[in-house]
C-alpha cells in the first residue's frame, strides 16, 4: 500500500456513503443513515477501515458531506432566531419582493418566514451606498439585547440597512449584542457583503437559523473522528469546494448543499474525459438517492453555479452549484390522489423503515419496490453490500397499490411507478437544460446514487440523449466527489458604478481587500489560484451576468467580456451602457483526485431472472456482477449489472462497453 490513505463520507437522507482511496485501491461502504449524522458517518468509516484492512489511524485525510443544514430548513428545525435590523425596516423578511408564486392562485400561501415578527427588532441607524447618516442608538441597541434575551433567542441575524457599503454602524450593533448576549450573531456586511436588502436579511437569516445545528454538528463530529484516530474533518461546502471545519462553522450558510455539490464534482471528475471523447458540449449529471434525484450541468469542465438559490421558500444568496432537486428517490412513496391519478413522492420512507422490501417493517409502496417488481433488483441483491431482500412485501405493498389505483396487480402498479418516477426526472433535467437554453441532446448523461442507473437508460431514452456514463463508484459517487474537490473561497461585495465613470485604482483596492480575505480562509495561501470576477448589467436592468476580469482591471476588456456573455446567453447584445455592480474573488487550492487502477475480479456472469422493459414484454436477464467485468467488455441489453452499492439496468437496444477505469459507457445500438 503507498501513497496518502484519503476519506470521503456523504450523508444522504437514506444511506451514508463512505469511498476510502489506499494507493489506487478504492474502497467503499454505504450503511444507513442515523438521526445524528455523525454516528452513521463512523460507522460508515470503521467499516471501510475494515474490509480495507486498515486501522482509522493510518487514514492522512477526512472530508465530509452532510445534511444538517438543508434538513433544517426542510424541517424548519433550525435554531429560535432573532432579527435586528434598521428602524422601520422590521418586515422586509415578510414583504419580500412582493410577486407571487403562482400569479393566478388567489388562495396561494408564501412560506412563513423563519424569524417571526415577534422576534425581529428595530434599531435607529441609518446608512446609505455614501456612507453613515446617522449612527447607532446604542441605548436602544442595549434593550433590544434585553428584549432578544427575554425571548429565549439560539441565535441572532443582524442586517441593517446598506450594510454591505457601510458596515461601521452593523459592526457596532454586533459589538454591543455580543457584551450583552451568549449566543451565534450573524452580520450581514460579513454573510453577505451585496446590495439587495431582502436578499441580503434572508440568507444572513439562514446563516444564523443553522449555525448552532452546524457548530454542534460538526464539534460531535470532530470529537469522533479524533477518538477513533481520524483527522479533522474537511467539510464540503455548496460551492464544490472544500473548507476547514473552523471556517464552515464561521460561515454555516455555505454548507446548504453540501451532499449534491459533492455529487457533481464527483461526476465531472469521473465522466468529463468520455464527454470530451464522444464530442459532448458536457454533462448532465443525474444522482438519484433514497430520498430525492438532483440534477446539474457540466459545461467546457466546470459545474454550473449560481448566487440565487431558493431553499424551501428561502432566499439564500451564496455561491453554489446550481442544483436542481426533485422529490424522487429510491424510497419516494406511490400513492393515489384523489382523482385517482398515481404519484410518487415527495414523501419517502427514508432508511427507517425504508422501502417495504427492506423488510423493515415499511408498509408504503416505493421506488425501490416497483424497481424489484420490475426485476431490475432481485432476492440476491445486497443493497450497501449487506442488506438482503425480502420479496414477498414488495409484491404485497404493490398488489395493495394496484388495486387502489385500479390496475391489474403489482407488475401493472410497478410499471406505473417506474414511469411516474422517471416523469418527475425527466421535467427536472429539463427544467436545467431546456428551460435554459441548452439542448439535451447535445450532452452525456453520468448516471450515480444507489438508483440513479436503474432509470438513466429509460431517461435518457425520454430525453433523446445517445450516451450515458456510470462511474466505477456510481452508488457512492458523492463521497468519491469530495477526494476529488478543490479548497475554494468566495467573497464579494458591492460596487455600484457606470462603466464609463469606473476608477480602476478604486476598483483595484476593493479587489485585493476580497483578495486578502479569501486567502485568509486558505490552508495554504501561497497554493492557491485567485479568480477575480465582476457582475455586470446594461443600464436599466434587473439582472446581472459574472464575466472574468484582468488583474489590473481594465474597463474596456470587462465591457467586451460582457457583450459576449449576454450576446452568448440571451442571443443578441444592446447598445446601452455596461453598469458594474459587484465585484468577485475566488481562492482555489487544487487537490488531485485518487489514482486508482481498474481490473475485473472473478466471474462476472451470475445468473438470469426476468425482468420487464419498455410495455409488458418480460425478457429472461442475464444478470453481471460488475466487479468482474474486464476492461473493453460490451453487454448488449437486456442485463442488469449489479455492485455493492448500485445496480445499472441496460435495456434492449442499448449496450454497456467496460473503459479502461472501469467506467461503463452506455449507448443505443443505432448511434
Amino acid at each position: 500500500m503507498t501513497g496518502r490513505i484519503r476519506l470521503g463520507a456523504d450523508v444522504g437522507g437514506t444511506f451514508t456513503d463512505v469511498v476510502l482511496a489506499t494507493g489506487e485501491d478504492l474502497v467503499t461502504a454505504k450503511v444507513p443513515s442515523t438521526a445524528d449524522q455523525s454516528v452513521g458517518v463512523l460507522h460508515g468509516v470503521e467499516k471501510a477501515c475494515e474490509d480495507a484492512g486498515i486501522d482509522p489511524t493510518s487514514v492522512d485525510e477526512f472530508t465530509h458531506a452532510m445534511t444538517v443544514s438543508v434538513n433544517a430548513l426542510l424541517e424548519r428545525a433550525g435554531a429560535k432566531t432573532a432579527l435586528v435590523t434598521t428602524e422601520g425596516f422590521r418586515d422586509v423578511l415578510e414583504i419580500g419582493r412582493q410577486d407571487r408564486p403562482d400569479l393566478y392562485d388567489l388562495s396561494a400561501e408564501r412560506p412563513e418566514p423563519l424569524v417571526p415578527r415577534r422576534r425581529r427588532f428595530e434599531i435607529p441607524e441609518r446608512s446609505t451606498p455614501e456612507g453613515i447618516e446617522a449612527g447607532v442608538d446604542e441605548e436602544a441597541a442595549r434593550d433590544v439585547a434585553t428584549e432578544i434575551r427575554e425571548c429565549d433567542a439560539e441565535s441572532v441575524a443582524v442586517s441593517l440597512l446598506h450594510a454591505y457599503a457601510a458596515p461601521q454602524n452593523e459592526q457596532r450593533v454586533v459589538e454591543l449584542l455580543k457584551q450583552e448576549l451568549d449566543v451565534p450573531i450573524s452580520a450581514s456586511h460579513e454573510v453577505l457583503a451585496e446590495f439587495r436588502e431582502y436578499e441580503r436579511t434572508s440568507t444572513t437569516v439562514v446563516d444564523a437559523y443553522v449555525t448552532p445545528a452546524i457548530d454542534r454538528y460538526l464539534g460531535r463530529l470532530s470529537q469522533r473522528a479524533v477518538e477513533t484516530g481520524l483527522p479533522e474533518p474537511l467539510v464540503m461546502q455548496a460551492n464544490g469546494g472544500i473548507a476547514a471545519v473552523e471556517t464552515v462553522r464561521e460561515h454555516a450558510v455555505t454548507t446548504t448543499m453540501s451532499g449534491p455539490a459533492a455529487g457533481v464534482v464527483g461526476a465531472n471528475a469521473a465522466a468529463g474525459e468520455v464527454a470530451e471523447e464522444r464530442g459532448r458540449n458536457g454533462l448532465v449529471t443525474f444522482d438519484m438517492g433514497g430520498t430525492s434525484s438532483d440534477v446539474s450541468l457540466i459545461r467546457d469542465g466546470e459545474a454550473e453555479r449560481t448566487t440565487a438559490a431558493e431553499i424551501n421558500g428561502q432566499p439564500v444568496r451564496t455561491p453554489m452549484v446550481d442544483v436542481t432537486t426533485v422529490g424522487a428517490g429510491g424510497g419516494s412513496i406511490a400513492w393515489v390522489d384523489s382523482g385517482g391519478a398515481l404519484r410518487v413522492g415527495p414523501e419517502s420512507a427514508g432508511s427507517d423503515p425504508g422501502p417495504a422490501c427492506y423488510g423493515n417493517g415499511g408498509t408504503d409502496p416505493t421506488v425501490t419496490d416497483a424497481n424489484f417488481v420490475l426485476g431490475y433488483i432481485g432476492e440476491s441483491t445486497a443493497l450497501g453490500g449487506e442488506l438482503a431482500l425480502d420479496a414477498d412485501a414488495a409484491f404485497d405493498v404493490l398488489a395493495d397499490l394496484a388495486d387502489e389505483a385500479g390496475l391489474g396487480g403489482p407488475l401493472d402498479a410497478a410499471r406505473g411507478v417506474y414511469r411516474v418516477a422517471n416523469a418527475n426526472m425527466a421535467r427536472a433535467i429539463r427544467s436545467a437544460t431546456v428551460e435554459r437554453g441548452h439542448d439535451p441532446r447535445e450532452f452525456g448523461l453520468v448516471a450515480f446514487g444507489g438508483a440513479g442507473p436503474m432509470h438513466a437508460c429509460a431517461l435518457a431514452d425520454d430525453l433523446d440523449i445517445g450516451t450515458v456514463v456510470v462511474p466505477p463508484a456510481c452508488g457512492v459517487l458523492s463521497a468519491y466527489g469530495l477526494l476529488a474537490a478543490d479548497e475554494k473561497h468566495d467573497a464579494v461585495r458591492t460596487h455600484r458604478v457606470g462603466l464609463a465613470d469606473v476608477d480602476p485604482a478604486v476598483v483595484d483596492e476593493r479587489y485585493d481587500e476580497l483578495e486578502g480575505d479569501v486567502l485568509a480562509d486558505a490552508r495554504d495561501p501561497d497554493a492557491a489560484t485567485v479568480r477575480r470576477r465582476a457582475d455586470l448589467r446594461y443600464a436599466g436592468q434587473s439582472f446581472e451576468l459574472t464575466v472574468d476580469v484582468r488583474d489590473p482591471f481594465d474597463p474596456d476588456h470587462v465591457e467586451e467580456r460582457f457583450h459576449e456573455a449576454h450576446a452568448s446567453t440571451y442571443g443578441y447584445r444592446m447598445d446601452e451602457p455596461v453598469d458594474l455592480v459587484n465585484l468577485r474573488v475566488s481562492a482555489t487550492t487544487p487537490r488531485r483526485g485518487p489514482a486508482t487502477a481498474y481490473e475485473a475480479e472473478g466471474d462476472a456472469h451470475t445468473g438470469e431472472r426476468e425482468a420487464t422493459f419498455g410495455g409488458e414484454r418480460t425478457y429472461e436477464t442475464p444478470v453481471y456482477d460488475r466487479t468482474g467485468l474486464e476492461v473493453g467488455r460490451s453487454i448488449g441489453g437486456p442485463a442488469v449489472i449489479e455492485q455493492a452499492e448500485s445496480t445499472v439496468v441496460v435495456p434492449p437496444i442499448w449496450d454497456a462497453e467496460v473503459r479502461a477505469d472501469g467506467s461503463l459507457v452506455l449507448v443505443e445500438e443505432d448511434r
